[in-house]
């Protein structure tokens, strides 16, 4: 369950981060750092994320920002290793090939896995009541006698609303995307609804994951920026 957590507040968190790339809601020089807590329904600590980039390149109608997220434990210790991510942009769109949240969180090299899947286009320019096209990726490991496909579906994607909010690295004027996210494994869904606000030059500020009965299940929000 902890680790399904993490990857559907990664998916929410990457978003948000590749939705407003190309207004410069995104750090886009190399070496800025943002952590954020995430924390359970009742507001208690799951852990830390840490996002650092690493390279910048192109322009923000032609071009890529590579980075890497580390998870820190509650107490603020490295659990994994870094996990490479990179954003494209080409003419004006944003595409994020979903296979590389897999690919950073696969952990046992000793079996077969293989990525299929449709990678996230975000439009040029986000404004209230814009829609974001669906998105999905499949993993799937063979382990010889048997399958297991884990399979993350984005539908319903927009932009709502533009609003000031307060979080522990200060106040900031953002947009606010919504999203239903349905993760399968092993042919049991989990449903969500995923709601971000981002910043220009942030990127994502806070973000909030809601049950099917809309009943909060998970927060994250920017703590540093630095």
């Amino acid at each position: 369950m902890m680790r399904r957590t993490i990857i559907i507040t990664a998916i929410a968190a990457l978003i948000s981060v590749a939705a407003t790339a190309q207004n410069t809601f995104f750090p886009t020089q190399a070496g800025a750092v943002l952590t954020y807590v995430q924390k359970d329904a009742k507001g208690k600590v799951i852990n830390y994320l840490r996002y650092t980039i690493k390279n910048v390149e192109g322009s923000e109608l032609n071009g890529s920002v590579s980075y890497i997220v580390d998870v820190l434990d509650k107490n603020k210790k490295q659990t994994s290793d870094p996990i490479p991510l990179t954003v494209i942009i080409k003419d004006g769109v944003v595409f994020l090939d979903m296979k590389q949240l897999f690919v950073g969180m696969q952990t046992d090299q000793e079996f077969e896995v293989e990525f299929s899947g449709l990678p996230m286009e975000l439009p040029a320019k986000l404004q209230p009541g814009q829609s974001i096209k669906d998105a999905e990726a499949t993993m799937t490991i063979n382990m010889g006698f048997m399958k297991m496909s884990t399979i993350i579906k984005m539908t319903d994607g927009k932009c709502v609303a533009i609003e000031n909010i307060t979080v522990a690295a200060g106040t900031f004027t953002c947009h606010q995307i919504t999203q239903n996210i349905t993760t399968t494994v092993m042919g049991n869904d989990y449903k969500s609804r995923g709601v971000s606000w981002q910043a220009p030059g942030v990127g994502v500020v806070k973000n909030e994951t809601y049950n099917e009965k809309n009943v909060l299940q998970g927060s994250m929000e920017l703590i540093e920026l630095k």
